[in-house]
Order: structure tokens, then sequence, then C-alpha cells
């Protein structure tokens, strides 16, 4: 299978740039798994969509201000790092533009001296390993001189960044934000709730492999980056009592289902624990635990929209996003979503 097999045609201006005023004004289209059929929604009539038993897998992840612009040791010349993976108390896999600027034993000086970044091994393109020295304590500093590592399709100044985190962020380490929860508000969730659906936490950390471009033609030929999943006994639990009971698992983001999918076993029971996975979900894969997917519209030819044709049908998912584009949905981050489920109330 060919990366070119995914590719849409996408007008730029329904590309979002700013999030909606309100978080749940998002329109939802719902496509059904076993027929293609789609209908078009607003994004507050998931509850109606949702049956009680069904459980959904929100990630609870946060994103960190992970972008930090500076420059070189002996230069002025700006040198943008962004924060990858933390690999110990002191290093970090980061992401360094330009790659030339970051070679071994070079330093990287952030907010007037007070970050310093030693680059100590060399990856890949631009991916590089460094130590950190820092006044006082990372976090804090992080939080004063970081920048929020909106995605580079997001050309217009933000006025609040908080946006890009969903209400329900609360562990720290994501560079990007898992889009699909960014349209629940507080106040939806307690409705949902309420219908008796099942509301469960996972914590995937989201890097930059999730977003890198495929660049081999044959896509069973790109290799993920891996990135740090957890799922805890009392949730494993709960997603496997649905199973059992006949109910739907129902993934809130590609994320969501990545981390449900990398800890099930072949006997269909997801495993606690945690780790890191690097799994690539695209058309041919078998999916073990999963029953839904709430997502957003994503790039052509990403890793994300094979993961959402491996679930709904390469033909399926490119029929409903030309008629996204033909409905003017918005697309990406701050856009609108998708409910893909296997069967409907």
């Amino acid at each position: 299978m060919e990366k070119k097999d995914f590719y849409y045609d996408l007008p730029k201006e329904l590309i979002a740039q700013q999030p909606n005023e309100k978080r749940d004004s998002s329109r939802l289209m719902h496509l059904c798994r076993e027929t293609g059929a789609v209908s078009h929604k607003m994004f507050t009539d998931i509850t109606s969509l949702l049956m009680p038993g069904d459980c959904i897998v929100i990630n609870d992840s946060k994103v960190i201000p992970a972008r930090l612009m500076g420059r070189g040791e002996t230069g002025t010349a700006e040198v943008e790092m962004l924060l990858h993976e933390r690999m110990d108390e002191s290093s970090w896999s980061v992401l360094v533009k330009p790659g030339r600027k970051a070679q071994i034993g070079d330093k990287l000086i952030f907010g007037e001296g007070r970050l310093i970044a030693t680059v100590k091994e060399i990856i890949e393109d631009g991916l590089r390993v460094v130590s950190l020295e820092h006044e006082g304590d990372f976090e804090p500093l992080l939080e004063e001189i970081g920048e929020m590592p909106l995605p580079h399709y997001i050309e217009e100044k933000q006025e609040d960044t908080s946006r890009y985190n969903t209400v329900y962020a609360k562990n720290e380490g994501s560079v990007a934000a898992p889009t699909a929860g960014l349209h629940f508000t507080t106040e939806l969730l307690d409705k949902i709730e309420a219908r008796g659906v099942k509301i469960v936490r996972v914590t995937l950390h989201v890097g930059i492999g999730t977003f890198r471009p495929v660049k081999e033609d044959d896509i069973t030929k790109h290799h993920m980056h891996s990135e740090y999943c957890r799922i805890e006994p009392e949730v494993a639990a709960i997603i496997n009592q649905t199973k059992k009971s006949g109910n739907r698992v129902i993934a809130i983001g590609t994320t969501s289902c990545r981390t449900i999918e990398s800890r099930t076993n072949e006997n269909g029971e997801v495993q606690p624990g945690a780790g890191k996975t690097d799994i690539f979900i695209y058309p041919g894969y078998k999916f073990k635990i999963m029953d839904g997917l709430l997502t957003n519209f994503h790039l052509p030819e990403s890793t994300l929209i094979m993961l959402v044709s491996a679930f709904a049908g390469r033909e399926a998912t490119l029929a409903a996003y030309k008629e996204a584009v033909q409905e003017r949905y918005r697309f990406f981050s701050y856009g609108d979503a998708m409910l893909i489920a296997t069967k409907t109330p």
C-alpha cells in the first residue's frame, strides 16, 4: 500500500486557525463503520450517539510549553529547540532547527542563559539528545520561557494557548495535543456520564513521531518513534468488563486508540502497565479491543489518516473526507470531529 493512496485535496481555507469560541460547538460527522453511511450533527449530539454501558477512553496527557527559542553559544542566529522526551533527570531528546547548529558538544542558550542545552548525541535529522543546565526548578522555568508547540499549519497568533489542552489534561509530557478531546467541556462529560457511559483515563505522551511525515512511498517501511503510555489496573478492568458485557469501547482520539491497542493481548484483554509503544496502525490491522473512534480530520498522507482508514476502511474514509470538504468542515487540530462506530443506538 502506497502513501499516495491516502491523499485528498484540501482547500487551505478549511484548515482551522483558531479554536471555536465554545469547545463543544464544533460540528460532528457520524460515520457508520458497517455501511459507510454519513450523517452530519453538532458535537453536543454525541450524547445521543453513545449508549448506556459504553466506555469512552480519554487521554489525560497535558501539553507542555515545549518550544524554546534561543541561540548558539558563539553566535546570534536564532535556534529553535522542541523538547521531545525526557530521558532522565537532566537529559532530553529534542528536535533542533536548524540541525547544523547542534553538533556534539555545542551549547544552545535559552532564556538569556537561564537554560543551557549541551548536545550529547545525534540521532537523526534534527533529533538530538541534550543535557540541560538551568537555574532553579525546571518546570516553572519552562512555563516562563517556553512556548506552546502549536502545529506548523496554525499560522495565526493565538490569544489563549490553554485551548490547546483538553479540560481533563493532567499528566504533563506531550508536545502536541490529543486533539479529539479538545471538543469536550466538563458539562458535556457530566451529561455523558449521566447517560450511563463510563469514562476512563489512559495516558500517552504525544511525541513528534505521531506527526512526522511518511517519507517512504511504501507505507509499511515507515517507522514510528516510540511514545510513553500507561494504563492503570482499574482502567483495564473497566474496559475488559465493558467488552465482556457486549458493550462498546470507544477511543477518544488516535492516541487513546494506540494506547489500548498496544496493551491488548491476543485474547482481547487489556493489560495494565506502562511502557513505550511504536505501534503503527494502517489498513490490514486487526483491531483487538476498539469498537469506536472519535477523531478530528487529519492531514493527507499522514499516519493518522492511515489509522482511521484501518478502522473505517480506506474508501469509506476518503469518501467521508471528500464530503467533509464539500460541507466545509474545519480541519486538523482546531477543526471539527468525526465519530466512527460499529453499531448505532
